[in-house]
């Protein structure tokens, strides 16, 4: 589908700034903030980011033929406003050129009607928002969020995509301080609110379990009116936010309190079963992924549907469409009989948790080992939670537990607790747990591979598959 098409006019109603160059009847096909791929037809917002300033590449962008500019007042002096004038190019200048951007993308969303379903929550968002995506567009025509544009940025720039044809937009929105989901939830303006869990996460911004509770309930007091909060009742904080909630709420979870409820889940192989209970019927779900906590993410996804009255073959049609994404507990069955548990995309306590409960429950003739990176972003609670991860080790029962990082030891001492021997255990290096693996690895084994983004610890698994692949040739 191709994006709505902006006048300068247009870029002007949606920020209040003020044209310096150039006229507001001139047309674009859409608006980036990337110089490097910014053609004449798109207008180009130059953002200041951690790492670079879009200012300094205005005059690359003019150079290459750009002709429409969304630039900061403070740097007016820094720009060829002169050559931006000579050439007819359309300039506009805004207070904060990345309150800018959200500004335009509120403005696309609201073009003309458009049913938003924003998804927050400590574990499972990019999950959730992904079987949503798949359960809505059974009757819209969805939008939905590429890769993981989940922050202020990333969240414009989703919104800016929207084309005519959209009926629907599925959104993540991420944080980790107080404050940012009120203002993502001021830009995209959701129908539709779902909170999927509250968990020790970016505890470094936010100092405790029950603040991360209260900035994800900013997204309740976003939602328009005559819209619906969609929460998990499994989750006693998450559950408390409905006492305060400004608009109805529909609850998911196992218990008689929700309305979409998940009966009998058993496993089979390499995925679940469950038995899912709506208002218009029950029926039987297959998802395509060993991971239990997903369960709660597909219940998030089917009441999402059941607001939006999508059928329930549809509903049960896109949640059994669902495929976890890369890093995302993918399995990857490697030659020699090795299966790999890719979980790497990110980690925290509750994730990592709930990943080293489904390395246990898996089974299989070999063995179970968990290579564990750091979790990070968790503040003073940091050494407490790495302590406690082990000790998730040792009560599973897992054979070996490879642990990198600054908290690694601490992961190991909790690991001790539960008596799991030294022999079991290795701390080290992710170069070093790499040559420790390519000694020990042998057929049959199940192998976890998790830590937060920073660690990388794709690098270990895409190891891991390299040599079962060269040792079978």
């Amino acid at each position: 589908m191709t994006p709505y098409r902006w006048t300068i006019r247009d870029v002007l109603d949606a920020t209040g700034g003020s044209l310096v160059s150039g006229t507001d009847g001139r047309e674009f096909a859409g608006i980036g903030i990337d110089s490097r791929t910014i053609d004449p037809d798109r207008i180009f917002v130059a953002i200041a980011g951690e790492s670079h300033d879009g200012h300094r590449f205005v005059a690359d962008v003019l150079a290459k033929g750009g002709q429409g500019f969304v630039v900061a007042e403070d740097q007016t002096a820094n720009l060829p406003l002169d050559q931006l004038r000579a050439s007819g190019a359309a300039c506009v200048t805004v207070a904060d050129t990345t309150a800018a951007l959200g500004d335009l993308a509120r403005f696309n969303r609201n073009r003309k009607p458009l049913t938003v379903l924003a998804i927050t929550g400590s574990n499972g968002k990019t999950s959730t928002r992904m079987l949503t995506e798949q359960v809505v567009s059974g009757k819209y025509a969805t939008l939905g969020t590429q890769g993981n544009l989940n922050n202020h940025i990333g969240l414009p720039l989703t919104l800016l995509r929207r084309a005519p044809q959209h009926e629907a937009a599925v959104v993540e929105l991420g944080m980790n301080h107080p404050g940012e989901i009120t203002r993502l939830g001021e830009i995209c303006q959701p129908d539709v609110g779902i909170i999927t869990n509250v968990a020790p996460a970016h505890l470094e911004g936010l100092g405790s379990v029950d603040n991360i509770a209260a900035a994800k309930g900013e997204l309740l007091a976003t939602i328009r009116s005559g819209g619906t909060a969609i929460l998990n009742a499994d989750d006693v904080r998450v559950a408390a936010l409905a006492d305060a909630c400004p608009c109805p709420v529909l609850f998911f979870g196992t218990g008689d309190r929700a309305g979409i409820r998940a009966e009998n889940v058993r496993s089979y192989g390499t995925g679940l079963v469950f038995t899912l209970i709506t208002t218009s019927g029950q029926v039987d779900v297959h998802l395509a992924t060993p991971l239990k906590a997903m369960v709660a993410n597909a219940l998030a996804a089917a009441a999402a549907g059941e607001v939006l009255g999508v059928p329930l073959d549809r509903i049960k049609a896109g949640l059994e469409a669902f495929s976890p994404g890369a890093g995302r507990m993918a399995i990857r069955e490697l030659e020699g009989g090795i299966r790999l548990l890719d979980d790497t995309y990110n980690a925290n306590p509750g994730s990592m948790a709930a990943a080293i409960e489904t390395l246990a429950d898996m089974g299989t003739e070999g063995r179970t080992l968990a290579v564990l990176g750091d979790m990070l972003e968790l503040g003073d609670q940091s050494h407490l939670l790495h302590r406690k991860i082990g000790r998730a080790v040792g009560e599973a029962g897992i054979d070996r537990l490879y642990a990198a990082g600054r908290f690694a030891s601490e992961m190991a001492a909790g690991a001790r607790e539960e008596k799991m021997t030294d022999d079991r255990i290795f701390v080290g290096t992710k170069a070093e747990i790499i040559e420790k693996l390519n000694d020990e690895l042998r057929a049959g084994d199940l192998i976890l591979v998790k830590g937060s983004r920073g660690m990388a610890m794709e690098e270990v698994a895409d190891e891991i598959a390299r040599w079962a692949t060269e040792r079978t040739r």
